[in-house]
């Protein structure tokens, strides 16, 4: 009982990037955190962060469902998944842990439950704005359902990879991105249904709002401190 308090009370490094990050420069800074933690070194961190304009193909995206008409750039993400957008007025979260611990009720090496504690910390933030966001047992994501027309939509996409059971990428919420952009792809594989963001919502948060929301569930879900970092 002792060593689970002793770990569930680990800090978890907060950075944010102030300015937009480059994809191939996110990845090298992932790589380079995910070895610190694996050799003891580093912090299990959480990265918050926007990208340019771009597109990402996880590893079982299809060709077929690349459209691309503003020709953005585009890079093999190496996470699961199919072709994701990332954008201006979009929040990334990088979430990188150590999987062979515990994290608050996360069981060590268990990464369907951790996709779906990823879902439950957007699903509990979002809630903070007034959103009420959805699962669906066929589609990893988090979903907006209308509830006059019962039309469904993708306000947050995930993605993951862990290597030797240290997790990467993470989660992507739309809070008021271009939503013609997603048109350059299928995102994430997933044909019949649209794009939201909280704007489109009537939501008026901004990015400040958002990344509170995450701070203040953060520990709800996944146990643990978070403490500042750059």
């Amino acid at each position: 009982m002792l060593e689970q308090t002793a770990m569930t009370q680990l800090k978890i490094l907060w950075k944010k990037s102030p300015e937009p990050v480059s994809y191939p420069d996110a990845l090298s800074e992932m790589q380079r955190l995910t070895a610190e933690i694996r050799s003891g070194e580093g912090s299990e961190c959480v990265w918050l962060l926007q990208h340019p304009a771009l597109f990402t193909a996880g590893t079982s995206a299809r060709i077929e469902d690349l459209f691309n008409p503003n020709q953005y750039p585009t890079y093999d993400a190496g996470r699961g998944g199919q072709w994701t957008y990332h954008g201006p007025g979009q929040r990334i979260a990088y979430v990188m842990l150590d999987l062979t611990r515990p994290h608050g009720d996360l069981r060590p090496r268990d990464l369907r439950q951790y996709v779906n504690f990823l879902e439950e910390w957007i699903i509990q933030a979002l809630a903070l704005l007034g959103v009420r966001g959805e699962r669906r047992c066929d589609r990893i994501g988090v979903w907006i359902c209308d509830p006059e027309t019962g039309v469904e939509e993708k306000i947050a996409a995930i993605g993951v990879r862990v290597s030797r059971w240290t997790s990467w990428h993470g989660i992507a919420i739309n809070v008021d991105p271009d939503l013609n952009d997603f048109d350059g792809i299928v995102p994430c594989g997933i044909r019949g249904y649209g794009v939201t963001s909280l704007q489109k919502l009537g939501v008026n948060a901004s990015m400040e709002d958002v990344d509170r929301a995450l701070e203040k569930t953060w520990g709800l879900v996944f146990g643990g401190e978070l403490s500042e970092g750059k």
